[in-house]
C-alpha cells in the first residue's frame, strides 16, 4: 500500500425527508445568501424546490435561482453563473440535482472568487485556492460528486469535457434521500449505477501491490450494485434498494475506495469525448469504454482480472488458465450491463467509428498518456476506441 492522506469533511445528511433541513444545514455552515442550481423539470414538478426553498425562507435565509443544468454540464451556464454570484453578492451555492448540477456549482463556486476565467482550472493554466462553499440535495445516485473533490465540464467552445479536481469544492455538506431518486426513469437509473461501478474501477485496476482493505472496499460497492440494481429496475419504490445504491455512490467516488493505491482514469478520459461529442448519458458511455479497455489491458495483470472475475462475478478460478477467468470475468461485466439496458458499443451508443479522429483529437492525446494501469498513447487510445466498435 502506498503512503496517503485523506480528507472527506463532507457532513451527510441521510434519510426521508432530510431535504426539509436544507436551510438549517446552509445557516450552520454559514450561508446567508444562496444560489440555487440546478436542472429544470423534475426538481420543479416533484415540488422538491419549493421544499428547499421553504427551508431556506424558514431560516431567514435570502437566495436567487439559476436552472438549466443539462446533463453534461456546459461552460456557458458556468458563467452566467459566477456573473450573478458576483453581482448579487451571493455567499453560497447549494445544489439542487444529481452530479451534472452539482458539478456546475463547483466550477461556478471556484469563479465567483476568481479574477480569471474558470476554465483556467480545467485547462491547466491556474489551480483554485478558494471556493464559495458548496452543499447538495442529491437527486440521482451516479456521479458521486456530492462526496468528491472533482467537477466535470463541457468547454462549448468545441465541445470536450475536462475534470478538475481540488478540496476547495468538496460539498461541505450533502442532503441524501433516497425517496428523491424513485422517480428516475429505469435507463437513467441504469446509466447511475453503471457511473457508480466504473468509479470502482478505476481504482480496483490497479499497480499497487498488497491493497487487501480497498480491494475488499471495492468489491463490496461493485457487488451491491450488481445485487440491488435489478431491483430498483422491477420496484423503482424499493427504498431499502435506493438506498444502498445512493450510499454506493458516495462510497464509490469519495475516495474512501482509493486511497493507498494508484488509480487509472483512461476510460473516464476517453469517454468524455464520447458524452462531449454525442452528449450521451455519461454512464452509457462508460459501458461502452469500459469492456474495450479491460479487454485491451487484461493481459498486463491476468491475476487481478481473474481475482475481479472470481470475487465479483462469482466465476470459479481456473488455475492453469487464469486467462479464460479473466476473459469470463469481463464478458460477465458486459453482459451486466447489456441485461440493465446499457450499450456496449459505438453502434449501440450512436457512436462512429469514423469519428474516432475527432475523439483523438479533442481528446489532445499527441505527446502524452492516459491512464496509469497501462499507459496509453495515441495509438493505444485508438486501439481501446476500435474495440468499443464491435
Amino acid at each position: 500500500m502506498d503512503n496517503f492522506t485523506f480528507y472527506s469533511p463532507t457532513y451527510f445528511v441521510f434519510g426521508k425527508g432530510k431535504e426539509n433541513e436544507t436551510g438549517h444545514y446552509v445557516r450552520r455552515f454559514g450561508g446567508s445568501k444562496v444560489l440555487i442550481h440546478y436542472g429544470g423539470g423534475s426538481v420543479v414538478r416533484s415540488g422538491l424546490l419549493d421544499r428547499v426553498k421553504a427551508s431556506l425562507d424558514k431560516e431567514g435565509i435570502s437566495y436567487i435561482e439559476l436552472g438549466g443544468v443539462k446533463p453534461n454540464p456546459r461552460s456557458g451556464l458556468v458563467y452566467q453563473g459566477i456573473e450573478l454570484c458576483k453581482k448579487e453578492g451571493v455567499d453560497f451555492v447549494l445544489a439542487v440535482g444529481g452530479g451534472s448540477t452539482i458539478d456546475s456549482s463547483k466550477a461556478i463556486a471556484m469563479g465567483a472568487v476568481y479574477d480569471g476565467d474558470f476554465w483556467d482550472f480545467y485547462a491547466g493554466r491556474a489551480a483554485a485556492e478558494r471556493a464559495l462553499p458548496v452543499a447538495s440535495v442529491l437527486t440521482i445516485a451516479a456521479a458521486g460528486s456530492e462526496g468528491s473533490d472533482g467537477s466535470v465540464i463541457t468547454n462549448e467552445d468545441g465541445m470536450y469535457k475536462r475534470p478538475y479536481g481540488s478540496e476547495v469544492i468538496r460539498p461541505v455538506f450533502a442532503v441524501m434521500n433516497p425517496e428523491l431518486t424513485m422517480t428516475l426513469p429505469p435507463y437513467q437509473t441504469a446509466s447511475g449505477c453503471t457511473d457508480i461501478m466504473a468509479h470502482v474501477f478505476e481504482r480496483y485496476f490497479t499497480n499497487t501491490r498488497n491493497v487487501e482493505i480497498t480491494d475488499r472496499f471495492c468489491e463490496a460497492v461493485l457487488k451491491t450494485i450488481i445485487k440491488e440494481l435489478p431491483k430498483v429496475l422491477e420496484d423503482p419504490n424499493d427504498y431499502e434498494a435506493r438506498a444502498n445504491i445512493m450510499w454506493a455512490g458516495t462510497m464509490a467516488h469519495n475516495d474512501i475506495c482509493g486511497v493507498g493505491r494508484e488509480q487509472d482514469w483512461a476510460s473516464h478520459n476517453l469517454e468524455h469525448e464520447l458524452s462531449a461529442l454525442y452528449d450521451c448519458a455519461h454512464g452509457a458511455g462508460l459501458a461502452v469504454m469500459f469492456p474495450a479497455w479491460m479487454t485491451y489491458v487484461m493481459p498486463h495483470d491476468v491475476n487481478r482480472f481473474a481475482q475481479f472475475a472470481v470475487r465479483v462475478w462469482g466465476c470459479e478460478m481456473d488455475f492453469e488458465h487464469p486467462e479464460e477467468t479473466a476473459k469470463e470475468g469481463i464478458a460477465r461485466t458486459k453482459a451486466f450491463f447489456h441485461s440493465i439496458g446499457m450499450p456496449t458499443s459505438f453502434a449501440e451508443l450512436g457512436a462512429k467509428e469514423e469519428d474516432i479522429p475527432k475523439l483523438l483529437d479533442t481528446l489532445q492525446i499527441d505527446g502524452r498518456t492516459e491512464g496509469f494501469f497501462v499507459k496509453l498513447g495515441r495509438k493505444e487510445c485508438e486501439e481501446v476506441y476500435r474495440l468499443a466498435c464491435r
